[in-house]
């Protein structure tokens, strides 16, 4: 009975000593258990919003060669916000990529065209206003074709480095835009890595836009190329979606078939001047070749006397 009255006791004194306390350390007490419970362990972060909710229709014409179609694997492994579809057939009207990228939930599209199974054309267009643009594909290098040291993680978001040349025409800026709204990955895709581990580089030379794909090495920020590597040279650029009025068209731009037929005139101005040669050489007479002296056969034809 004496320790419950000592307990008693104890506990009486504890709740004075409660009531005692000033209600400035009351709100300290308070504010510490609420910083106790707000730890980085129990608050609820905002979760990443995916707002850029681009998507690109990556598809091919029939008749493509191998190479051709291995550039589109590798522009389809670097794309995480890229879709694929059937290969359309080249009867087939261009107006039926816009209803394709309808149904597909596109609003961007890469379209490669073959033509003769050696000449490859890129399109690339802003669906369904437009605008687009079309382009000559030369020196294709895929990546197995390359065998490069680099190799970034699938998935990851690239950073675009665009040439300084970019910024200097209108056409070129235009096109700008093009590539950083197809090539660049939307943030926080369900598909995409979020971090950056490769850089990929537009630069412009000789009328022509040279791309290329490096990856970014951890250890000292080096860069080391992993493909694949491909050279566009512009054609034209129209108002619509894969068609329009032209906004521009490269004054520069020799077709494929032109090239084939200077190189095959060449030839046959060789071959035409040797036809020449050969008909003058047969008209000419048979003149000496050297001044000759009468006297010499003077004693050629005494010996030919005397042996008859």
């Amino acid at each position: 009975m004496a320790k419950r009255k000592l307990v008693g006791a104890q506990e009486g004194e504890n709740k004075k000593k409660r009531k005692k306390q000033s209600p400035k350390i009351k709100k300290t007490q308070n504010m510490a258990e609420k910083i106790q419970s707000q730890s980085s362990d129990n608050v609820e972060r905002p979760k990443a919003k995916w707002t850029n909710k681009t998507r690109v229709l990556v598809l091919s014409s029939r008749g493509i060669s191998h190479r051709s179609r291995h550039l589109m694997e590798d522009l389809k492994r670097l794309m995480p916000h890229s879709k694929s579809e059937n290969k359309m057939d080249r009867k087939d009207k261009l107006f039926v990529l816009n209803e394709m990228c309808e149904m597909k939930n596109c609003n961007k599209c890469i379209y490669f065209e073959g033509k003769k199974k050696q000449d490859l054309y890129m399109w690339i267009s802003n669906v369904p206003r437009g605008p687009s643009a079309k382009f000559l594909v030369e020196n294709v290098h895929t990546m197995l074709e390359l065998k490069m040291t680099g190799n970034s993680l699938k998935g990851s978001r690239p950073i675009l480095s665009f040439d300084k040349a970019f910024d200097r025409a209108a056409h070129h800026t235009l096109l700008k835009e093009l590539f950083i709204q197809i090539f660049g990955t939307p943030a926080y895709h369900p598909k995409s890595q979020p971090f950056f581990d490769r850089v990929m580089s537009f630069s412009i030379a000789d009328g022509r836009i040279y791309i290329r794909n490096y990856q970014i090495v951890e250890d000292n920020a080096t860069l080391a190329e992993m493909g694949p590597r491909y050279v566009l040279n512009p054609i034209r650029i129209f108002e619509g979606s894969f068609g329009g009025p032209t906004l521009y068209q490269n004054p520069q731009y020799v077709s494929p078939n032109e090239h084939r037929r200077a190189i095959a005139r060449k030839i046959g101005q060789k071959y035409k001047g040797k036809l020449d040669q050969k008909m003058a050489r047969e008209l000419r007479p048979d003149l000496p070749s050297y001044p000759s002296d009468p006297l010499d056969d003077v004693f050629t034809t005494a010996q030919s006397e005397e042996a008859s």
